[in-house]
């Protein structure tokens, strides 16, 4: 029976719970060290004269906010797989470039080799949960994450990024440390009281998804963070296929899919373009599809993530598509996020 979630009872969901923690021992450790303070006066001045973001998989969807953060702020920046960075776009490596590089373990392939191509041509800041690792060493500063040990799909890991990216970004766009620290403060507790109800949410997840043979994941300006990483963490743990893109791109194509099978999971976002993202709620409705909206105010309690600031709704945003995991994995009666293909350390390119 469904309502028997015996089978998904293991390592991953332990990760998932323990998220809440990993968040506040993160915030313990944040500093803002004299190597990340003369990095971003240099930044100021205009020493640099671009910001490359870059990580694999989740750690890369993770930059999302951060890069429309700095592109605010006035800097020039972009988003480059580390994959493509060492093999296509090297000729960033020169002093006038500052490098964000974001790994869980900072001993991926594509980080080792990211240290070999850069030969101290550009400086370097690591986000990592790792700080002995290779990325680490090679870096002229670095933000630690403190998730601790994970078991397989990214959660605490991926979380505990987007905590340390938000708190880099604060530091690179000079703005108050004090208010910025008390403001990361709500997110573990903020987690802490949605997780309190994943045994119903997992269930009213499962029931949504029965039918489900498409599912996509949607949003617009920082929410690509969560569309990404879900996707990702859907195919990772539950071994269903899903698609992360931006909604205005799913209309651009995947909206002739539309119909019963197909679930779009779209994320509210911020103010600005909330509305757009509503109408395409509507419209994959009228269109013979299933969706739900992820919000503060989102009508399905699973999907409902409370009021807050950008940088905490981002790290809340994921844990409905975490339940959706769970939920998929009890519908197909299997162990989520246990690999079979797949290792955590990705070590060849």
């Amino acid at each position: 029976m469904l309502e028997d979630l015996a089978v998904i009872e293991g390592d991953y969901l332990r990760d998932i719970l323990h998220q809440p923690k990993a968040l506040e021992d993160t915030l313990s450790g944040l500093e803002a060290s004299k190597p990340l303070l003369e990095i971003a006066r240099r930044l100021n001045e205009g020493k640099f004269q671009r910001v490359v973001l870059t990580g694999m998989g989740s750690s890369f969807h993770a930059l999302h906010p951060l890069n429309l953060e700095l592109i605010g702020h006035g800097v020039t920046a972009v988003m480059v797989e580390t994959s493509e960075l060492v093999h296509y776009k090297s000729r960033f490596f020169d002093p006038k470039t500052l490098v964000i590089a974001v790994s869980q373990s900072g001993e991926s392939a594509e980080m080792r080799r990211l240290a070999r191509t850069n030969h101290g041509g550009c400086t370097v800041i690591a986000v990592t949960n790792s700080p002995e690792s290779v990325l680490a060493e090679h870096s002229e500063a670095a933000v630690l994450t403190r998730a601790g040990t994970e078991f397989s799909v990214s959660c605490k890991t991926y979380v505990t990024a987007l905590m340390a990216l938000k708190w880099l970004g604060d530091i690179l766009c000079e703005r108050d440390l004090g208010r910025a620290r008390s403001d990361l403060g709500h997110a573990a507790p903020a987690a802490a009281a949605y997780l309190a109800d994943w045994k119903d949410y997992t269930l009213t997840t499962a029931r949504l998804l029965t039918s489900a043979r498409h599912l996509f994941l949607v949003g617009r300006g920082g929410s690509l963070a969560s569309a990404g990483t879900g996707a990702l963490i859907v195919k990772e743990s539950a071994h269903f296929h899903a698609e992360g893109m931006s909604s205005a791109a799913f209309r651009h194509g995947p909206v002739e899919m539309l119909g019963e099978e197909t679930f779009v999971l779209i994320f509210a976002g911020d103010a600005k373009t909330r509305s757009l993202n509503e109408r395409l709620l509507l419209d994959v409705r009228q269109g013979a599809g299933h969706a739900e909206l992820v919000a503060s105010d989102a009508s399905l309690p699973a999907c409902r993530i409370g009021d807050h600031s950008p940088g905490i709704r981002q790290i809340l945003e994921i844990l409905p598509v975490q339940m959706m995991t769970l939920g998929l994995s009890a519908l197909a009666g299997r162990e989520p996020g246990r690999f079979e293909l797949a290792t955590k350390v990705t070590t060849t390119e």
